[in-house]
């Protein structure tokens, strides 16, 4: 058992990592502090991944679909399939995005 803060998880880009092998779990999160206009490039991972939108607004891309996701919506995407958000409000996105691995394995496309 461990206890940990936010602040004490690196800080890259847009997200705090919570690395799953590093804290002793099985699968690893993104905690999302997005800016308007902010998001990663379309990218796939070979496990399912599920976001967390707490606060703020996405414009959410899985496959060939997109949609618009607001506070309280959770997305399931498939392994190995191409995906993306970009922040499409006028305020702070904050998301969380689980992964189903112990460590980030992530393919840019």
């Amino acid at each position: 058992m461990s206890f940990i803060s936010l602040e004490q998880l690196p800080f890259v880009g847009m997200s705090h990592q919570f690395v799953g092998e590093t804290q002793g779990a099985p699968f690893s999160a993104y905690i999302v502090k997005a800016r308007p206009g902010q998001g990663p490039p379309l990218h796939k991972h070979p496990y399912v991944e599920v976001a967390f939108t707490l606060e703020g607004c996405a414009t959410i891309t899985v496959g060939d679909e997109e949609r618009e996701v607001n506070a309280g919506g959770i997305v399931v995407i498939p392994p190995n399939t191409p995906h993306r958000f970009v922040n499409s409000g006028d305020t702070l996105l904050r998301q969380i995005d689980v992964h189903a691995s112990p460590k980030f394995i992530q393919t840019n496309l």
